[in-house]
């Protein structure tokens, strides 16, 4: 079992100088809240401790469960293709794992904070920023561009410009080859790896790296470079939530090679996805319901959501019998939707579909996160030479660096006040052990490894221009492409399911990206679509 001590060693991992700031600003620390999305809820949800007694059973149209990417994807696809008789239950959080922080005029990510410019594979995802207005003839707007500086890295002792440490013949090697498989073709005519992942090739050449982790095949190609492998390994826990060491060697390089050239640039937005998430629902017209309606027939004109989590599904022949229970007063409304799409993390599912297995929902490995947002009060001095940037990496860190949310609010003079987010993704014990870590931990033990990365980078002056900080603990943040993931059983059943009970959530694909989540939305609408 890990220990409060061990969670912290790792967290302190860097360097005495990170302790010698605690203890030094530790009777002036800010006020600290925690925000741990889905629980109590998800735990007692687990243990069937609910009561499914409803007050009234009702009839509905189509019934989208839950509000992440994949939710409000669908939403958007179904309303672009004519359908409006829709009813959404948000679930436990506002937009899912693309949730906003807001404090005053400040706007932060919680979760994911940028989309990397889609590849041609990504048709849904360029359609939908094309309607959204993000995107005009085929060129994004330029104010949804990351702003310059994108990246810099803190590598002996100073910063410097690329993420990747320096160049060398392995990292020269390894880059030559991501570069050649971004344009690969495999026997099938289909690409090599593409995104969405099952639009990738099956040539059994390419499938068998998913026979390897990521680790074993870099030793295999004899890839020795220590700035090269810590570089990928960082890569992975940023996008998969595990290292090298765990992931697929599939997955590994199709970070690297499924979005095309064009890869490096993003589209950010100081509240993060969230920008999307609240683009979608205006645009699909989404009105919150207060009240649900009093009729027992539920018949909407325009889309409409309700403050509900789903307790308990259940297929009836040609419906879906759905139990939905109000957030905040515990009422239980049970709905009988003519179609449903279930747009909630598989491994939650399973705890709510009956007969789960069926559908190839099963308990899975998903990565927890902790995610920190530091009000400032004032931007911090920066070294000489050096410029802050959208995304900031402390090297050889055990955690993920910090991003300058207001980035692209910083025009010639800077704001007075502004947000940064870490992010941390641990990895030094099995998911199951630090979740529970994370779980019970109280804000001063979670804060030690939020702030560890900025406190190496600004000491301990850091904490003079914070005034407050928020932390969101995501015990599930993400599903963590294992070998194996590209041919799961219970993964490919789950994609075949049709109407009236659908799926829809980037846990699907085995691992947790926009493009990946907003695919499934979308396929899933275009099965009801295309049932009538």
């Amino acid at each position: 079992m890990p220990t409060r001590r061990r969670f912290l060693l790792s967290a302190a991992a860097l360097a005495a100088a990170s302790a010698a700031s605690w203890k030094l600003w530790r009777p002036q620390l800010p006020p600290v809240s925690v925000n741990r999305p889905g629980l109590p809820f998800g735990h007692t949800l687990r243990d069937g401790g609910f009561s499914l007694r409803p007050e009234r059973t009702v009839r509905c149209g189509t019934l989208i469960l839950g509000s992440g990417a994949a939710a409000l994807t669908a939403l958007w696809y179904l309303v672009r293709h004519g359908r409006r008789d829709i009813l959404l239950a948000e679930g436990l959080e506002r937009n899912g794992n693309n949730a906003g922080f807001y404090h005053g005029e400040l706007a932060a990510p919680t979760g994911a904070h940028y989309l990397a410019l889609p590849s041609p594979e990504s048709a849904y995802v360029r359609e939908m920023l094309a309607d959204l207005g993000i995107m005009r003839n085929g060129a994004f707007n330029e104010t949804d561009l990351v702003y310059a500086p994108q990246e810099r890295l803190l590598y002996q002792g100073k910063w410097q410009d690329a993420l990747l440490p320096r160049q060398d013949a392995d990292s020269r090697r390894f880059f030559t080859l991501t570069g050649r498989l971004k344009t690969a073709y495999g026997r099938d005519g289909r690409k090599i790896f593409a995104i969405p992942i099952a639009l990738s090739s099956h040539d059994e050449q390419w499938r068998r790296l998913d026979a390897l982790t990521f680790a074993q095949w870099l030793r295999r190609e004899g890839y020795r470079s220590p700035t090269l492998l810590w570089y990928l390994d960082y890569c992975c826990r940023d996008d998969y939530g595990r290292g090298i060491a765990d992931v697929s060697a599939f997955a590994g390089l199709h970070y690297f090679c499924a979005r095309g050239p064009h890869a490096d640039t993003v589209l950010t937005w100081p509240d993060g996805l969230a920008h999307i998430s609240e683009a979608l629902r205006r645009r699909s017209g989404l009105r919150p319901l207060t009240e649900p309606p009093q009729e027992n027939e539920w018949r909407f004109s325009t889309p409409a959501s309700w403050d509900a989590s789903a307790v308990k599904i259940q297929a009836r022949g040609s419906r879906v019998a759905v139990w939905l229970r109000h957030n905040q007063s515990g009422r239980t409304i049970l709905a009988d939707a003519q179609n449903v799409i279930c747009a909630i993390p598989p491994e939650v599912a399973a705890h709510i579909v009956e007969n789960a297995a069926q559908y190839g929902l099963r308990p899975s490995e998903t990565a927890p996160w902790l995610i920190a947002n530091f009000v400032l009060n004032r931007f911090l001095q920066e070294p000489e030479n050096s410029e802050l940037a959208w995304d900031n990496v402390i090297y050889g860190s055990p955690h993920l660096g910090y991003v300058a949310a207001g980035n692209q609010l910083i025009r010639a003079a800077k704001p007075p006040r502004t947000v940064f987010t870490a992010y941390t993704a641990p990895v030094h014990d099995t998911t199951q052990n630090i979740r529970r870590l994370l779980l019970d931990a109280d804000a001063e033990t979670l804060l030690r490894p939020a702030a560890a990365d900025l406190l190496h980078a600004y000491g301990s002056h850091f904490w003079r221009s914070v005034e407050t900080v928020s932390l969101t603990v995501r015990g599930h943040g993400m599903a963590v492409p294992r070998p194996g993931y590209l041919t799961d059983p219970a993964l490919l059943r789950l994609r075949q399911t049709r109407p009236p009970l659908l799926f829809a959530h980037s846990g699907m694909s085995g691992y947790s990206v926009f493009e990946e989540a907003a695919y499934w939305g979308a396929e899933a609408a275009k099965k009801i679509i295309e049932a009538v």
